[in-house]
């Protein structure tokens, strides 16, 4: 299922085999909320070099309803993708708009939903059957978010429910040949992220996330906890963080071991008029391009940069011509999974400390 073939330091490169392929790691995951990466055909998606993409358990339930999807064949089917497909469990989304949460127990939480406001009701049992239902090839165990900012009893009682419910959603029916991850909470709290660790990893999951992160805590101490907290986690199978797509941050997390992220950033900071860059974020709304006649990024081999100047794009952009957040979106996802493919050739070259530090160097010079 998972091979590890490469090392350098903590790093690693492998391999994640799925029934619908084989992912080579690190890797980066396009987010495709609802059914689709934004803007974005899945051909092109997979052109730009992403092996796996996400779906979120909570929008398709709601919309247009994870049953519906399984009678046209299941998501891969309904939205035309041939690959490997994770779906979230829908607890970041839940826990996320806290505005909509009426209760927790240790059942499982009781919300509004974001779409028509009605009641609403997840628990472990439910976010299995409807990643079942929409058969992806890894589902994600539904885990207690807590905010950045929470007390200490209030932490360790999300670390208490979420080993509660893994242990449940562990037993619960699966679709066939579907991977199960377990997520580890904790915050940066030491003890309590080595508790929850250790108790997600004792469940025996295919892998294991680390959640609960990236959620506004000091950047120093997340990256900390990220070190020693990854190394807690078991050799033999794929470490994911969950939510991280930062030039700095992918890299960090690498070099600590992680196998496996992803982040709307990319196609986000596109639908701003953005683009990123080895030397850094460009502001395409920015007059200062408005006779640019270069590409987004020198050497890149994406259909923008093959195409289009920075001139054309900041008009498209300014003129909120959808060509010009689909270009943006093109470039800015080739660039992740450039970089990305990159940290896992240093690996296998046993040269990743230089890859990082010339990158860093990049970016600090920008």
């Amino acid at each position: 299922m998972f091979e590890v073939h490469a090392t350098d330091g903590a790093a690693r490169g492998g391999v994640l085999r799925t029934v619908h392929g084989e992912v080579r790691t690190p890797v980066f995951m396009p987010v495709g909320t609802k059914g689709t990466v934004k803007t974005l055909h899945p051909d092109e998606v997979r052109d730009l070099g992403a092996q796996i993409v996400l779906g979120n358990t909570y929008h398709l339930h709601f919309r247009p309803g994870d049953e519906l999807i399984r009678d046209l064949g299941g998501l891969h089917r309904f939205m035309s993708w041939d690959g490997p497909i994770l779906t979230d469990s829908g607890g970041f989304q839940v826990f996320s708009l806290r505005d909509t949460i009426a209760r927790v127990d240790d059942e499982g939480v009781t919300f509004r939903n974001v779409y028509d406001g009605n009641e609403s009701r997840f628990t472990p049992e439910l976010s299995q059957r409807i990643q079942a239902n929409l058969g992806s090839d890894i589902a994600m165990c539904l885990d207690q978010v807590p905010p950045s900012d929470v007390s200490r009893r209030e932490l360790e009682e999300a670390v208490r429910r979420t080993t509660a419910w893994a242990e449940r959603q562990h037993d619960a029916p699966r679709a066939d040949g579907q991977l199960r991850f377990g997520i580890t909470q904790g915050g940066v709290d030491p003890e309590l992220r080595r508790r929850s660790v250790e108790e997600i990893a004792e469940i025996g999951f295919d892998g294991n996330a680390i959640g609960g992160l990236a959620i506004g805590e000091d950047r120093d101490v997340m990256f900390e906890t990220t070190d020693w907290a990854t190394a807690l986690l078991p050799e033999d199978r794929p470490r994911y963080f969950m939510g991280i797509g930062d030039p700095e941050g992918i890299l960090e997390v690498i070099e600590a071991g992680i196998d496996m992220f992803d982040c709307v950033l990319p196609t986000r900071t596109a639908r701003t008029g953005s683009a990123l860059t080895a030397g850094g974020r460009l502001n395409l709304r920015n007059a200062r391009f408005a006779r640019d006649d270069a590409p987004l990024e020198e050497g890149c081999d994406c259909p923008a940069c093959a195409r289009f100047t920075r001139a054309y794009i900041r008009h498209l952009v300014n003129q909120n011509e959808l060509l010009g957040l689909r270009l943006l979106s093109l470039h800015n996802l080739r660039f992740v999974v450039r970089l990305t493919d990159g940290a896992r050739e240093a690996i296998e070259r046993g040269e990743f400390a230089a890859y990082k530090r010339d990158q860093g160097q990049q970016w600090a010079g920008s």
